[in-house]
């Protein structure tokens, strides 16, 4: 029997979304004056890593990211061992007072066990890396002693002295284990893998590891007025360089990337590149369609494909930005609609796409480091924003660092983009910056 229910009872409501739910968390959310650090804690709210992984060779394994921990089968070094050319002996051995005399009876090599046994008075010729004998724990530099030739026609020995205090008992020795035990972590997962690690999954003797597969993303860029590199430029069109800058930011984050060109401004050819990309990628990107005069058609098109906010961040450059999700046959991806202007797309790259993506490919990389420097120029700044002035770092004659912006900082200056290696980070609340006052700096290097 089918029960009834009332026709007052309210119906349930569908579960909320994750981005309804994390815009709710952000207090006084205005999507039309929001903070950068609100809507980096939106966006970052949102997203989940993708699940899946490869095993690949650790040579194919740089700036990839490490799927699981890696574990380390052995000890590193696998036995005591000697850190530097030198004697060996038992320091048990060294006088309390007064200069050391050591019979040398033997020389211990790299990759071989010293054969016999080395008692007190007794000591051997050691290299790098040898093992140490059985009972002896000390190493003392070969330049640190002198060394007593006793040669003559019926026997060869020779002795060292050690001056009183040259060397403690147990220097310069490695232990067993001392740079990584077996059971411990040695690479943590999340980790975007660097040279040092490659060479640390060596000395572990591990030829294949588990990363994540590589983060699909695919872009496109959005107007009539656009030409893409080798077309002719007609009167009032424009190159678009916001592919290539795209294309390079996301080729240095590891991405596979799909490049979808120049989409026209026109309902139907974007809703078929937005299938595309969606069925083909975990991620989209696109440049321009976000500002006020386009918002329209765009925003009708995103309530029937999937799930998007549009802001206005506080922030220069780079005001206009539209987060949410793109789905095509209930496969949903992430997606970031940037400003137009060249230096704004890279901006907003850096700030939200960036960050983004690492949490979608399961990177957990440092955060990148602010550094503070004078800055050699006044810069005005109106409180009620952050602004990322592009900035030309270096160092003065008195070895101090100082920091001055590149010039006119127009969001379609991309040159400037080209002849600064910082940005400068003009906070939220912050006003006029002085000469001689401290700005936060975030270095080019390691961001592009």
């Amino acid at each position: 029997m089918t029960k009834r229910i009332p026709s007052d009872t309210p119906a349930t409501p569908p579960p909320a979304s994750a981005l309804t739910q994390a815009i709710s968390c952000v207090s006084d959310y205005d999507p039309e004056a929001l903070q950068v650090t609100h809507a980096q804690a939106i966006i970052r709210n949102c997203i989940s890593p993708i699940n899946a992984m490869e095993k690949v060779a650790i040579r194919s394994a740089l700036d990839r990211v490490l799927a699981t921990d890696i574990i380390s089968p052995i000890n590193v070094p696998a036995h005591d061992n000697s850190a530097m050319d030198g004697y060996a002996f038992h320091g048990e051995d060294l006088r309390a007072e007064g200069a050391t005399v050591l019979e040398v009876i033997g020389t211990a090599h790299a990759g071989w066990a010293y054969e016999g046994t080395v008692g007190n008075g007794q000591a051997i010729r050691i290299m790098t890396g040898a093992l140490m004998p059985v009972g002896l724990d000390t190493v003392i530099p070969q330049e640190f002693v002198s060394v007593i030739d006793h040669a003559s026609d019926a026997t060869s020995s020779k002795a060292i002295t050690i001056a009183f205090g040259a060397v403690k008992a147990g220097a310069n020795r490695r232990l067993a284990g001392e740079d990584l035990q077996v059971g411990a972590a040695a690479l943590k997962k999340g980790r975007i893998l660097r040279p040092a690690d490659l060479g640390l999954l060596a000395s572990l003797g591990i030829a294949e590891i588990p990363v994540q597969r590589r983060l699909r993303v695919a872009f496109f860029s959005t107007g009539d007025e656009l030409r893409s590199v080798g077309e002719v430029l007609d009167p009032g069109c424009v190159y678009d360089s916001n592919r290539y800058t795209l294309y390079g930011m996301l080729t240095r984050l590891g991405c596979d990337i799909i490049d979808i060109g120049v989409v026209a401004d026109d309902p139907a050819a974007l809703e078929a590149a937005f299938i595309n990309a969606a069925e083909n990628a975990d991620a989209i990107i696109t440049s321009g369609g976000v500002s006020v005069g386009d918002a329209d058609h765009t925003r009708q098109m995103m309530a029937k494909l999937g799930e998007v906010a549009f802001w206005k961040i506080g922030m220069r450059p780079g005001r206009p930005l539209a987060f949410g999700t793109i789905n095509s046959s209930g496969k949903p991806a992430v997606f970031f609609g940037l400003p137009g202007n060249p230096v704004a797309v890279m901006v907003s790259f850096y700030f939200f796409a960036r960050d983004a993506l690492h949490h979608l490919m399961g990177a957990h990389p440092a955060p990148l480091p602010l550094m503070q420097v004078s800055s050699a120029s006044a810069i005005r700044k109106k409180p009620g924003r952050t602004e990322y002035q592009r900035g030309i770092l270096s160092r003065q004659t008195n070895g101090e660092w100082s920091v001055k912006p590149t010039g006119a900082q127009g969001s379609g200056i991309l040159r400037s983009m080209a002849e600064a290696n910082c940005m400068i980070v003009l906070a939220h609340n912050q006003s006029d910056v002085g000469i001689g006052d401290q700005v936060d700096v975030i270095l080019f290097d390691g961001l592009i």
